[in-house]
Order: structure tokens, then sequence, then C-alpha cells
């Protein structure tokens, strides 16, 4: 059995015990709570990696308050709403309040297992790129090889080159002066100039598509230089 694990969220004893079939049956761990309250102080003390939450619990909008609070302190697990409700609005609002995805009752258990594994694999590699790369337009680089592409595409760099542009793609927008560059990169409050300017020149060649016009690093006449890129790019 996989290490995930699912919180089942449902008033009634008999939709819990199918959950769980289903989702150990698809090789995850998983844990039940009878009501929103009780999924909430679990999901707050414990790791999960998904909710599975009916939204109508001991006859009231249980679920939505159990989204709502959830979110409210930032927790992000992935949550698949359970409603026997047919109604697009019950749907569209448990979305817009922060649900992942939804499936209605009565549930077909292999289209419900389908949804549980892609959401829970969709997270891990969220949260496994959130970790192992820093991104910037269509700049990443990589944490664990200490690689740096653009547009996907791998940029061979020096390790100074490395070490500067790590910095600039972790900070993006932030000014560096001439001084802080060089005890950044070189390890020395001793700056030589040239040596900045070339390496900066270097970086240009490689990363911008006119270096003469740089849109990435650019000059702050009478400070240094500072990374940008546009949203959306």
């Amino acid at each position: 059995m996989a290490d995930e694990k699912v919180l089942i969220v449902d008033d009634d004893p008999a939709i819990r015990k199918l959950l769980t079939k289903v989702v150990e049956n698809n090789g995850f761990k998983s844990m039940t709570a009878a009501n929103g309250q009780e999924a909430v102080a679990l999901a707050q003390n414990r790791k999960f990696d998904l909710i599975l939450l009916d939204i109508m619990m001991n006859g009231v909008d249980d679920g939505f308050d159990a989204i709502r609070n959830l979110r409210a302190t930032g927790n992000d697990i992935p949550i698949v709403i359970l409603s026997g409700r047919t109604e697009d609005f019950d749907t569209l609002y448990g979305l817009d309040i922060g649900a992942d995805d939804y499936i209605t009752k009565p549930f077909n258990p292999v289209v419900l297992g389908a949804k549980i594994k892609a959401l829970i694999r969709r997270n891990k590699k969220a949260a496994y790129n959130a970790h192992n790369f820093i991104t910037a337009g269509p700049f990443r680089y990589s944490n664990m090889t200490l690689e740096f592409f653009k547009n996907e595409q791998l940029i061979p760099l020096s390790s100074k080159e490395n070490v500067m542009m790590k910095l600039f793609i972790s900070n993006v927008g932030r000014v560096f002066t001439k001084e802080q560059l060089y005890e950044l990169v070189w390890g020395n409050s001793i700056v030589d100039e040239n040596a900045i300017m070339v390496y900066i020149s270097h970086l240009r060649n490689k990363i911008e598509d006119n270096p003469k016009s740089p849109r990435y690093i650019k000059t702050v006449w009478g400070l240094g230089y500072k990374f940008t890129v546009n949203e959306g790019e």
C-alpha cells in the first residue's frame, strides 16, 4: 500500500465504508470523519494527500464550511466534493471556494478511483517542482542538477554564471549592487567591476533574445543590476 493517505468525510457510515473500500482498493491509506468540524481538526493536525468531502452532512452545508475553514488557514490539500444534489450551483460554489474536483452520488467507484489517483499525482508533481525548481517567466533552474533552462532548452553556464543566475532567478525584481554581487558570487567584498560587467555580458549573450537591448538582466544606472520577467510570459 502506498504512503499517501486520504481523509474521507461523510455523515453516513455506509458511505464512509464504501469510500474506504474504494480508496484502499486503489492503494491508498484512509482515515474517516463524520462531519466537517472533525475533518478540519484532523487536517490541521495530520498530513493527508487528498480529502473526499460530502457537502450536505447532518442536514446542513457542513462541507462548504469545512472547505472555507481549510482554505482560510492556508491548507491546500486537494479536495474532491461529494454531492447527492445535482444542481450546478452546488458544484460551482464548491469549486469556487476552493474544492479541486467533484463527483455526484451515486458515484462510479472506478471513476472516483481515477480522480483520486489523478489529483494525488498532480499535487505531488506540483509539490516536487516547487521544492526542486525555481521558475520565472520562460526560465527554470534545477536545485538538484544545478541546470538552467530557457523555454525548456538547457543553457550551459560556467560555475560563476550559475551562481549569479540562481541569485537572479531567486530574486526577481530585486536590485543588486555591484558590491552585493561580488560578495555573493565571488565571496569577496573587494569589488572588481570589470569582472562583474564581463559576467553580466556573458549571461546576456546566453539568455537574451537581443543582448544589446536586454529585457531580463537590466542595468539600474547608479545602483547595479536586476533580473525581470513579464507576468504571463
